[in-house]
């Protein structure tokens, strides 16, 4: 029970500082996606049973705190998490540089994922120069956010440990 506690309440702080502390600080682009660095390391250190329905649901969360399409980012999230659990395994996933780098190439990914489904089904025209000029700064930032949650003490730790 004080896992469920923790989590909710790591999600809802979270979910304040997106959606209302940082847009009033930081541009458009250059806000980070703290809940797609949240579905990374629940995706390389929590286990299965609780991170698959985790990483799901911080999508479909995203979509109800501003996302266009419900269910878009759920898909991509899942997605992601899907591909990053099949590795993780294979992976040393206490290391600081490889959440860096998992979270950027995570960022890449939910933004080709949702640039294909929204080309697909909807009918946007200038769908990939608004995504691809924003890709930039939007990865640089979340792998800054992510560096900054590797350099935590307690990032060694594994999820269980805690």
């Amino acid at each position: 029970m004080n896992g469920i506690v923790k989590g909710t309440l790591i999600l809802l702080v979270l979910a304040l500082l997106q959606t209302s502390v940082l847009p009033h600080y930081l541009a458009t682009p250059y806000k980070p996606d703290l809940l797609l660095v949240l579905m990374v390391y629940l995706a390389l250190r929590a286990p299965v049973s609780t991170s698959l329905p985790a990483a799901y649901g911080l999508g479909l969360f995203k979509d109800s705190l501003g996302g266009l399409y419900l269910g878009l980012n759920g898909f991509s999230f899942l997605v992601i998490y899907l591909v990053l659990k099949a590795l993780s395994d294979r992976l040393y996933v206490r290391s600081a540089v490889l959440f860096v780098l998992t979270v950027g190439v995570a960022t890449v990914s939910v933004m080709v994922i949702n640039l294909v489904l929204l080309s697909v089904f909807s009918q946007g025209g200038a769908l990939f120069s608004s995504m691809v000029g924003a890709l930039v700064p939007h990865l640089l930032i979340n792998a800054f956010i992510a560096s900054l949650i590797a350099a935590f003490p307690g990032y060694s730790l594994s999820w269980t440990s805690r």
